[in-house]
Parts: C-alpha cells; structure tokens; sequence
C-alpha cells in the first residue's frame, strides 16, 4: 500500500482533509472522476471573468476557525450577497427587509410592517405550519408569499409548496430593518481570483489524478491505501441497492455578452411562475469586475436522475429513511469514511463543509 489515505473527491471536503493530513506527514492520493479540482466550486475564466461553473457560490462563515482556515489560500474580498427578486418585472430587495415591505405595501416603519404581516398571518387562520405554504404565510404574510416565494419555490423543487416540508423556508431571513445583507454572517466574501486557485493551493505537493472514476476502478485504487475518504454519492457507492436518493438538479445556460453590464447585481431570482429558469447570475459582480464584457448564467431547475449532478439533497421523510439504511451500510465498511454533501446526503453551506472536514482531522489525524 502506497498510500494512508486514498481521498475520493477533489472538491471542499477532500481538499481540506487532503492538506490536513499531508501536513501531518500522512502520504494522500486524491481522485476525481472530473477533468478538475475544486467539485462544485469550480470556477473557469471566461473574458476574465471568474465563472462559477456549478452555480453562485458566497463564502460566509461565523467560525474564525474556518474563516482563519481558508484565508490561509486565498485573499478574499468584501463582496456582501443583496439578491434582488424579479416579480413580472417588479424589483424587490433580498432578503425580506424594510425595502421590501416598503415597495410591497408601503410601509416606512418596522411597527407598520409588523403590523400588516400580523393582519394576514391572522386572516390565513393559520396556527401550527404543516408545510411550507403555511410557514411561508406566518412569517411574511400572504402578498409577499404569492408574488416571491410560492412560484420560485415550486419551481426549484418541482413541486407545490403544499407538498413541501416547512423546515425549508425557516432559515430565509426576515428583517424589519433596512439590512439587504442575505447572510447575516460575520464573515463573507469571495477569493480573489476564484476558488479553484484556492483549492489548488490547499492540494499544493499532493498527488492527484484527474478523469479517474473511483466507482469504476475500486478494487485497485482500494489496494493502494489503507483508509479511503469517500465523497461521493453513497448509494452509488452501494450500487443503489436500496434503490437511489432523490435530489434536485440544476442545468446552466451560460452566455458571453458583449457588454459591460446586463442586470446590474450579481443575483436576480426570477420569482413567478412563468418564467422558466430560477435565477440569472452575472458572474463579474462577485468580484467588482471592470471588464468590457459580461458573462450571465441562467440557472434551470429539474428532476435528477441517475447520471445528472446532484445537488440538493431531498431531505423529506422518504429520502430520510432511505439514506439511514445506506448510513447503515457505510457504517459496516472496513476502513472506508464517507463524508461531505454527497456521503452523508446533506445540503451544506461551505464553512460546514470545512468545519466537517476539519472535525474528522482532529478524529483520525
């Protein structure tokens, strides 16, 4: 055996045990099945334009050890996300805010908007949210559900939000002041020069190869290491014996403009239910960029299925079920970890990707 550690997957999570565990004197092979590193905070240039390939990512974070951690590869600038939903062609300021309830009704004090939510989570007759529809309702009330969250959010999920559990809208925030910072983080920003130069400085002296499908090949690579740290899918991993877990998909059309500005903001939600793609990212405002040209990425949300990338997890109660018997079977694996979105089937924010990592550092190094 050449090697402790054989890291399936070149993205966050392997890259950060990766380093970690060469700093430890540790000898670490790193695979992945992609032509790159990073996994899916990839970005390219494009008209130098830092194009984040697999959709906006924002790095924010209220773990100084996280935030001290990635500052060690990379200088980050101060970019804050203020989203702006597009409603019909009326324009919105994300998060809720003061602005937002202000252009909806009218109102200039926090006691006014309080008041007028209050007025329709009253009138909806609603006590205890059963589903996202009706948590929706109780928190911003009814006008603002209907025009900014019911059609974006049928059309992320592919389903109606009745269907939808309420814990998924819990974490947008909501605020009855003037703040349009969509993370109320104490740290934020993106690298300076995109993250797939962080992600390289993090693999620096470490052996990685490239366009090496790990499901493919696994009674080799297996025998070259005495642990595996393994990232992707982990019903893949068991050949989908228990039948495979659902995950929302999303396909990018992605277009060079020759204009140095399409919409003005890094981020616009497209929220009714017409339009058919969720968002338009305009990758050069992630980073200030001057440049005379623009690159724009229409996001569309689908199905998945086998062979897609998936995304987001989908945590309802059947998924759940169904990944604690596949936990089950990791669980039973020799010398094997499963770890990240995809090995333990959860949506994670980057700085609990890290943190994750990091724990299991501490655990095994």
């Amino acid at each position: 055996m050449k090697y402790d550690y054989l890291i399936v997957g070149a993205g966050l999570y392997g890259a950060v045990f990766a380093h970690e565990a060469k700093k430890a004197g540790k000898k670490v092979l790193v695979i992945d099945k992609r032509k790159n590193v990073a996994g899916n905070i990839y970005t390219e240039e494009v008209e130098g334009i830092n194009v984040h390939k697999y959709g906006a990512h924002i790095f924010h974070t209220n773990d100084k050890r996280v935030w001290d951690f990635v500052n060690a590869f990379a200088q980050f600038n101060r970019y804050t996300n203020s989203p702006v939903a597009n409603y019909k062609g009326e324009l919105y300021s994300l998060p809720f805010n003061m602005y937002t309830f202000n252009k909806m009704w009218g109102v200039v004090t926090p006691e006014e908007a309080q008041k007028k939510i209050e007025e329709q989570r009253l009138a909806s007759g609603i006590k205890e949210p059963e589903n996202l529809e009706e948590q929706a309702i109780s928190l911003v009330g009814y006008d603002i559900y209907e025009k900014l969250i019911k059609g974006y959010t049928q059309k992320q999920w592919g389903r109606p939000c009745t269907e939808l559990p309420s814990f998924i809208i819990k974490r947008l925030p909501v605020r009855l002041t003037f703040d349009n910072n969509y993370f109320n983080a104490l740290y934020q920003g993106i690298p300076v020069g995109g993250y797939t130069k962080m992600v390289e400085k993090m693999l620096d002296g470490i052996e990685v190869r490239l366009n090496c499908d790990y499901l493919a090949n696994k009674k080799e690579l297996d025998a070259l290491a005495k642990k595996v740290i393994y990232t992707g899918a982990i019903d893949a991993y068991f050949n989908f014996k228990f039948g495979a877990l659902e995950y929302r998909s999303v396909r990018f059309e992605t277009e060079v403009l020759d204009k140095p500005n399409f919409q003005g903001n890094a981020v616009v939600n497209y929220t009714d239910a017409d339009t058919p793609y969720t968002r338009i990212i305009e990758h050069k405002f992630f980073e200030f960029g001057t440049q005379p040209k623009t690159v724009i990425s229409r996001e569309y949300s689908s199905e998945w299925k086998v062979g897609d990338e998936p995304y987001y997890p989908v945590n309802d109660e059947k998924n759940g079920k169904l990944y604690e018997r596949y936990k089950l079977l990791a669980e039973e694996e020799k010398n094997v970890i499963f770890g990240g979105r995809l090995g333990e089937y959860k949506y994670y924010d980057m700085d609990a990707v890290i943190l994750s990592a990091l724990n299991l550092c501490q655990k095994e190094l």
